[in-house]
């Protein structure tokens, strides 16, 4: 049971309550990326799952079971979540260096929360930190770490390291990796499979797996933090990536997968390649995706539609133009309405993301955001409040307003961290009235289908009729209380 590395990261769903409810887990890709890299070089790997763990103590059974020399928290960089830096889980992280430490291995660590926090994670214990991508300057740290080259250190770039007087110490930074396609697929043989499966079929009547077909993004959102990637962006050909599909069906059998790039097929053709290449192998698979607004046409709608695509996620933001620009999003309102209409056209279901509390927000803004989502009806939404994270020109312009806290506990926290034109209560209060809203409308939108076909109403039918006033009333009271709280924080303020 002995292993040379143990690899490992610290989200755990457990952690964050809102997720752990919905309970959709997906392995972390980015560990298994760097489990699958390190055996290719030769080293005889383990994997410890945070994802489905109950807490560090399972990591430390996993120390005890593998001891390993080598402890690598390898985090998973295409999880939007690890780029959010949450505290429950840089916590997590800190525990887990130090039961690593107290049975003697090295400690190795990459990751966008010890890239902005280099000076905590040497205080636990870490050893090393990796910068950016990580799997080259892994390969190289091992090798001098194997033949005991410690004066060579200063020559490995991305890495981070203390010298002799325990001063920090970067070296330059490294190229990344262009060529996608001669990496290993994950190291999914480490994954405990048939429980994923379990709880994805009991929970939800289908299994999903989680892929990647980029890396990084090339877009300048001035809120988004990148410390990984920075603006590079690298893609995998479409063939490679059919054929990682048509390996997963053949293993597997997932019924549906996520694709976590930050986007997806942004590569000119790309998506209609990838769409013929996975109908002649016939491994199409229905998935869900992220893309930009302004990326989204006719082509690309009907690419999607044959690759079997079951969902869109946009980051939309906003409804008001003005806040849009002001977050370097390169996007419009027009977009956002064109897009959802092209999708919805062929059939694919769509998702906004939408993100209140960004500076120069008024009332106006959040009700013209309210508007778009009437006027558009999502089929699915996600709201957040902006988040400053260093590294953006987003947290330079509000980091004096920082408070003692800076980053969510979980990513149900909601909290404005800096002093926005409103409050954390408010900003929990319009969650409700935007969820409301949407609920309403899908009830309406559900009843109007089915008089257009009176054959067609069901019992689901007249749920939704009945669910209308239900939730004409729960909009009702949310906006009472959210104006209620606006007239306060405006007294407060005067």
């Amino acid at each position: 049971m002995m292993a040379q590395i143990l690899f490992g990261q610290s989200y755990y769903l457990k952690f964050d309550p809102k997720l752990y409810a919905e309970m959709k887990p997906y392995p972390p890709l980015g560990s298994l990326y760097a489990a699958s890299y390190a055996r290719s070089l030769g080293y005889d790997v383990a994997f410890f799952d945070a994802m489905l763990a109950q807490s560090e103590d399972e990591w430390a059974h996993a120390l005890d079971t593998h001891k390993p020399k080598y402890a690598i928290l390898f985090e998973d960089n295409f999880n939007y979540l690890s780029k959010m830096c949450l505290l429950n889980m840089r916590q997590a992280a800190f525990k887990m260096i130090e039961m690593a430490k107290a049975r003697g291995c090295i400690v190795i660590v990459n990751g966008s929360d010890a890239t902005d926090h280099l000076a905590d994670y040497f205080a636990r214990g870490a050893d090393f930190m990796i910068l950016g991508e990580g799997e080259v300057t892994l390969e190289e740290l091992l090798g001098k770490l194997e033949r005991s080259e410690k004066r060579e250190y200063e020559n490995i770039r991305g890495l981070v390291r203390k010298d002799a007087d325990e001063k920090i110490t970067r070296s330059p930074k490294r190229e990344f990796i262009r060529d996608l396609d001669r990496l290993p697929f994950p190291a999914w043989d480490l994954v405990d499979i048939p429980r994923y499966q379990k709880i994805w079929r009991a929970r939800h009547g289908y299994y999903s797996m989680n892929m990647v077909t980029t890396r990084g993004c090339p877009y300048s959102c001035n809120w988004c933090a990148k410390p990984i990637y920075g603006q590079r962006y690298n893609v995998r050909s479409p063939e490679n990536v059919a054929q990682e599909l048509e390996w997963l069906r053949e293993h597997f059998q997932p019924d549906h997968i996520w694709f976590a790039d930050d986007i997806l097929g942004l590569k000119p053709h790309w998506l209609e390649q990838f769409a013929e290449l996975v109908n002649e192998s016939n491994c199409a698979t229905p998935f869900k995706c992220l893309l930009r607004a302004d990326l989204v046409n006719k082509n690309v709608a009907a690419a999607l539609k044959r690759a079997k695509c079951h969902t869109v996620w946009m980051g939309a933001e906003s409804g008001s133009q003005k806040i849009l620009d002001a977050m370097d999003k390169g996007t419009t309102v027009e977009q956002i309405h064109n897009a959802r209409k092209l999708l919805g056209e062929v059939g694919i279901r769509v998702g906004y993301f939408i993100q209140y509390g960004y500076r120069g927000e008024t009332r106006d803004d959040i009700e013209l955001t309210l508007k778009m989502i009437r006027e558009t009806i999502p089929d699915e939404i996600g709201i957040s409040v902006s988040y400053p994270l260093p590294g953006t020109k987003f947290y330079e312009t509000v980091k004096l307003e920082l408070g003692a806290k800076q980053n969510w506990t979980d990513s149900d926290d909601l909290a404005m961290l800096y002093r926005g034109a409103y409050s954390t209560d408010y900003y929990r209060i319009l969650y409700r009235v935007t969820h409301h809203e949407l609920r309403r409308l899908h009830a309406e939108r559900k009843l109007k289908r089915a008089l257009a076909k009176p054959q067609t109403i069901r019992g689901e039918t007249l749920r939704a009729l009945g669910a209308i006033p239900l939730q004409a009333v729960r909009l009702s009271r949310a906006r009472g209380e959210w104006n209620a709280r606006e007239k306060v924080e405006h007294a407060a303020a005067a």
